[in-house]
């Protein structure tokens, strides 16, 4: 299914919206992956991370940030069922055009790129959504700067990765 990227960008801004007005918060992710660390590791180190004055502002539980990313997965999926768009694939076509048929690798990427996202946006204080959708819809200046960062990043790393030049 091709999206029209202005109704997907007004449905987004509805959404924000929405969220303001029946919970006061603004839409972001990055702490849901936080919590869920924080619930993995007291199965290993119990009142360890009660004790950490990182999860005490964080706290490890299930929230509505975290329900937030449960429900992006299964929209997500039930939006591919019904498109009938979904499919098992290890390695995307332009990442096999590449660097070739390699699971590995690309699970080695894909795990590189993620734990430096979520060390960046735990340095920045939210990630691309919270600080791309709610900060530039709250005309933060700091949620400017990151959308403009991003941007440029996302590019340079395309451009690195791909040897893509317009």
């Amino acid at each position: 299914m091709n999206w029209i990227p202005y109704i997907a960008g007004a449905g987004i801004g509805v959404l924000s919206w929405f969220a303001f007005l029946v919970s006061n918060k603004a839409i972001g992710c990055s702490t849901a992956y936080t919590r869920t660390f924080g619930m993995l590791e007291s199965l290993i180190s119990g009142n360890h991370v009660e004790e950490n004055p990182y999860y005490q502002k964080f706290k490890p539980e299930i929230d509505w940030e975290w329900m937030l990313v449960l429900g992006i997965f299964f929209g997500s999926f039930a939006t591919a069922i019904i498109t009938g768009g979904f499919a098992l694939s290890w390695v995307p076509g332009l990442f096999e055009e590449k660097f070739g048929y390699d699971p590995i690798l690309r699970l080695i990427f894909a795990l590189v790129g993620g734990i430096l996202m979520g060390i960046g946006s735990r340095w920045a204080g939210g990630c691309t959504s919270g600080h791309g959708i709610s900060g530039t819809l709250q005309l933060a200046v700091s949620g400017w700067i990151a959308v403009i960062v991003f941007f440029i990043s996302g590019i340079t790393a395309a451009m690195l990765l791909y040897g893509v030049i317009w």
